[in-house]
């Protein structure tokens, strides 16, 4: 250890990289033995790996004192080194597939590190594979399709199996489940893999069997032997080697009444084809037929179903034969013969001439008008040619007949454009034969409009909410009227209602869309000036004359935080600097002043909070939350400075919020004479900062009259400020005597020192806001003017606020 650290310290004056090749090289110098170990994988943990101390020419003792431990540079230690028995077992589970995956031999090193004197003896685990693992295939199963028509000796390529374990333990062998139509070959790839195919030795029947199942299984060579299986699913595709025939070998006979309606079913015929697929579908057609037959009836061709096509006349037919042949896909056919007997009906109805309809009619046509006038005929006689007409529905029209076989339609009631805007009149026609035949004839009669009805507004008051300092233009939103009357009667317009807002035309606020309805801000709102808007909007159809009806809007405007927190005490003086006096027997919670802020929106974005921002001494002074009294939080000392400087913020609720600073001067003493030094440099500084300001204006004044007018100025305010603290004090004595402050406790705490009186005047504008505040009952206020030759100072008392009725402070 002497020697090691005499070469670092000598390596130290050495540059850092050759130090550690230099030390690198002493190690290995140490190495002594080398030593390699082999086991089989997934051994449990604590089996035995080797004898260290016997293999290296160790006893247990130098292990111990040498600190013998296993140094490697791996996540993962397999092995633990066992120094009470010289011995190394297995530390962690080692998986060779995970450690080294296909490479063989699969291995891993590391060191045994002693010191007193350092060796380093590197070890290597040979890791030995053990039959863990089967052959897996990707898939479960494998799915081919392959013609019946197939040629033998056709090639399939199967999916190879994927074994983890190597050498004898991995995969050496495919099997195919004996079947008659494949044998199974095998290919060895370059690189030792081994793929198979399926080879056809036998020809396909689908007809015989139209699916093979088989299973291939690949086996290793470990001992005990593991294997894998994949399910090889085949279906056999068909090919056309077997023609369609028909279920009936001789004739098909139907019956079908005359007349019958086209699409009627009379027969289906069917052929069958014991192929697949394609192969097996059969179509059906008309086949060595007379002229004619294709005219009279259409022939499904998937289903062979034959229908009705024309109308059938008994009277020129009695009985229709035809043939019908069935094709598949291949081309191969069969035919059939079809008989169709026609039966005999009463078969002329009765026929229906409309003579004239009007339409559209107006919906104020009076009942008995008549729209319409039909013929109606029937060639039958006797009985069948006797009809009778009637009205299907209810509808408002009846039919009435003054000539033989004319009839009028007439309308029986009121019309309403508006209830039902058309009406379908089915007008039946029935004769008296045996079965009796009708007719029907359907008139589509449409009602005109004309301008009965105004628009209605879906209610009477819209209303909608917008945010103070829009853009103008903006949407606020839409009104809409529907009219039940259509076209030019049913078009409505928007029409803006005279009306004043605050002595102006409401048009100036807000405008109409005369086509949609919409509703537009025509300024920026101002929630101080303007709290909402009522107005009318009238809805105004085209028809002539034209109808009306109006609806009443509000528009509430929302206030937004657009106005910072004004405060209005203390009052922040350019001139002068005012302080609070605080004695220094005061105790904790004594009340120093009170920060009065007031801010012109409303609701939460005028909840205001004060906050201590900045002092000399934070341990001394505190601010309400809600009230804003800064008080004292600790018991005054003779050690606090006579100066305190208090920064206090002002921020209200708003999103995002406004704020304002104050500036509260306090002097902790007990007499005026205390401070006036103090004060005197503070207000000394400030002289020096306004002069800097003054001399930094002048140097980037360019023209000499600007200089010679800031001269004048500033001699006119220090006149103007020396006299008015002339007036104002009468006096210009050094030292005022002081009068000790009286206690007055309106709390019940019995701490509060000061009792304070606040009347506040708020209006929208702030600044037009009015703050009246007396001064707290005898508090101490300094006020240093830095334009006098010496400091005044004044003291206001309860007893001269009592006596001096204009004596409050007023700001407005």
């Amino acid at each position: 250890c002497f020697f090691i650290g005499v070469k670092w310290r000598v390596f130290g004056r050495l540059p850092q990289a050759v130090s550690v090749i230099i030390f690198l090289v002493f190690l290995v110098m140490q190495a002594e033995a080398q030593i390699r170990y082999s086991v089989p994988e997934e051994m449990k943990k604590g089996s035995l790996i080797g004898n260290v101390a016997q293999d290296l020419g160790l006893d247990l003792k130098r292990l111990r004192s040498g600190r013998a431990r296993i140094v490697t540079g791996e996540s993962i230690q397999y092995a633990e080194l066992k120094t009470d028995k010289g011995i190394l077992v297995v530390n962690e589970r080692i998986d060779r597939e995970q450690l080294c995956g296909d490479v063989t031999p699969c291995s891993f090193t590391f060191e045994i590190l002693l010191e007193k004197p350092m060796e380093l003896h590197p070890v290597t685990i040979e890791v030995l594979d053990v039959n863990d693992n089967a052959p897996t295939f990707q898939n479960s199963h494998l799915e081919f399709e392959i013609s019946e028509s197939v040629t033998l000796g056709s090639r399939f390529d199967l999916e190879s199996a994927d074994d983890a374990d190597v050498g004898e333990n991995g995969l050496q062998n495919y099997i195919l489940t004996p079947n008659d139509n494949f044998v199974l070959k095998q290919h060895v790839n370059p690189d030792g893999s081994k793929h198979t195919e399926m080879v056809l030795q036998k020809p396909l029947d689908r007809e015989k069997q139209p699916r093979l199942s088989l299973k291939l299984l690949a086996v290793d060579g470990g001992n005990p032997q593991r294997s894998g299986t994949v399910n090889i699913n085949i279906n056999i595709l068909d090919a056309n080697d077997n023609a369609p025939v028909f279920n009936q070998s001789t004739v098909y006979k139907a019956t079908v009444i005359e007349n019958a309606s086209k699409g009627t079913l009379i027969i289906t015929v069917n052929a069958s084809d014991i192929d697949s697929g394609t192969n097996g579908q059969v179509t059906y057609s008309f086949s060595k037929s007379k002229a004619g037959i294709s005219d009279l009836f259409d022939i499904n061709e998937n289903t062979g179903s034959i229908y009705v096509a024309k109308e059938i006349d008994f009277e020129k037919e009695k009985k229709i034969e035809f043939w019908v042949e069935a094709k598949d896909q291949g081309g191969l056919t069969d035919s059939s013969k079809v008989e169709i007997e026609i039966i005999d009906v009463n078969d002329n109805a009765p026929v229906i001439n409309v003579m004239s309809f009007t339409s559209p009619v107006s919906e104020d046509s009076p009942a008995g008008t008549t729209i319409g006038i039909i013929n109606v005929k029937d060639v039958d006689s006797g009985e069948n040619g006797q009809v009778r007409c009637t009205v299907e529905g209810s509808v408002p029209v009846e039919i009435k007949s003054n000539v033989r076989n004319y009839y009028a339609l007439i309308t029986n009631a009121a019309l309403d454009r508006e209830s039902l805007s058309e009406y379908n009149i089915t007008v039946v026609v029935t004769d008296s034969g045996k079965p009796p035949l009708s007719v029907k004839k359907i008139f589509n009669l449409k009602i005109s409009d004309v301008n009965d009805n105004p628009p209605v507004f879906p209610r009477a008051l819209f209303s909608a909410f917008i945010t103070e300092n829009n853009s103008p233009g903006v949407s606020v939103l839409s009104v809409n009227a529907k009219d039940s009357d259509e076209n030019q009667n049913a078009r409505v317009s928007y029409i803006l209602e005279n009306s004043d807002v605050s002595g102006s035309p409401i048009s100036e606020y807000v405008s109409v869309n005369a086509e949609n309805g919409d509703i537009r801000a025509v300024r920026s709102y101002d929630y101080e000036q303007i709290k909402e808007l009522t107005f009318v909007v009238k809805a105004q159809d085209g028809g002539s004359p034209p109808l009306s009806s109006n609806v009443t809007v509000k528009i509430m405007i929302q206030d937004q935080n657009d106005n910072a927190p004004q405060v209005l005490y203390p009052v922040q003086t350019g001139g002068s600097l005012v302080a609070e006096m605080v004695p220094r027997s005061a105790d904790v919670g004594y009340l120093v002043t009170k920060v009065v802020a007031v801010d012109v929106d409303s609701g939460q974005n005028a909840w205001l909070s004060y906050k201590l921002q900045k002092a000399t001494d934070r341990a001394l002074f505190e601010v309400g939350l809600q009230n804003g009294e800064v008080r004292t939080i600790r018991q005054v000392t003779d050690k606090d400075a006579v100066k305190q400087r208090l920064t206090v913020i002002v921020e209200d609720n708003g999103q995002p919020s406004r704020s304002a600073t104050v500036i509260v001067n306090v002097a902790v003493a007990d007499s005026f004479p205390e401070v006036l030094s103090e004060f005197t440099d503070f207000t000394h500084d400030k002289e020096y900062n306004e002069n800097l300001t003054f001399y930094l204006v002048l140097a980037l004044a360019v023209v000499s009259f600007l200089f010679i007018t800031c001269v004048v100025v500033i001699i006119s305010v220090k006149i103007y400020r020396w006299r008015q603290s002339r007036i104002l004090y009468h006096s210009n004595l050094p030292v005022i005597p002081y009068y000790p402050p009286r206690y007055s406790d309106t709390l019940g705490t019995g701490t509060l020192p000061h009792v304070y009186n606040y009347e506040v005047c708020r209006t929208t504008d702030s600044r037009k806001s009015d703050c009246k505040f007396g001064r707290a009952g005898s508090q101490n206020v300094l006020i240093m003017d830095p334009s006098s030759t010496g400091t005044m100072q004044r003291i206001q008392s309860e007893k001269n606020i009592l006596d001096e009725p204009d004596s409050p402070l007023e700001v407005s």
